[in-house]
């Protein structure tokens, strides 16, 4: 890895494991970092992919030695460009609007913009949308999913409040969010979901990486 700063020593101490909730802080404070501009999206985009890769707490406390002090605990919660812990987010009309696929895939992963309103469709065909690092144009985000005799997956931020509203004729939507308590003020994605003779699903979380095996 690049020019990471290196971790502090702990005396002969053994590592302590990272936990899920380890990994999914340090990512927040990275997202946070690269909002600020105190990380480049090539090195903010090293950092998560070591993130979320991490087996001890050392290995997290290392990918932020140079954004926050550190006590040798586990990593500090991040706080985003609008000042409340959660997903990126940073105000503006720009974004995203439109994600569609026509007999054909579609696939928007990694560090993208979402607008305020977004709307992906999918007829014959079937779109994956991953959130999980993606920047806000608002505090509420509205993304509408129409699929027709296709479908659509979505990957929702760890840190996010989700209202889900669905409607499906010959079809249906599976939606599991899980039990995670998401902080008061975070900001709020609404999925508009509508399937005819198809279907999606939503999840929490990154996907797992099909490279690593």
């Amino acid at each position: 890895m690049s020019d990471l700063p290196e971790p502090r020593p702990r005396g002969g101490t053994p590592a302590l494991r990272a936990s899920d909730a380890d990994r999914h802080r340090t990512a927040e404070l990275l997202q946070a970092a690269g909002a600020d501009g105190r990380l480049t999206v090539a090195e903010l985009d090293e950092r998560l992919d070591a993130a979320y890769a991490a087996v001890t707490r050392d290995d997290l406390q290392a990918l932020t030695l140079d954004l926050v002090p550190h006590d040798g605990g586990a990593p500090l919660p991040a706080t985003s460009a609008s000042g409340t812990t959660g997903a990126v987010v940073r105000e503006g009309e720009d974004g995203d609007r439109w994600i569609v696929a026509v007999m054909s895939g579609n696939e928007r992963s990694g560090r993208w913009r979402i607008g305020r309103r977004c709307t992906a469709v999918a007829v014959m065909g079937g779109n994956e949308i991953d959130l999980t690092r993606v920047e806000m144009a608002g505090r509420d985000v509205h993304l509408t999913v129409v699929d027709v005799m296709g479908g659509t997956e979505i990957r929702v931020p760890e840190n996010v409040h989700v209202r889900v509203s669905k409607f499906a004729f010959m079809g249906g939507h599976d939606v599991q969010l899980g039990d995670a308590e998401v902080p008061p003020g975070a900001p709020t994605l609404h999925l508009h979901m509508y399937a005819l003779m198809g279907g999606g699903s939503v999840r929490r979380g990154r996907p797992k990486r099909r490279d690593r095996g």
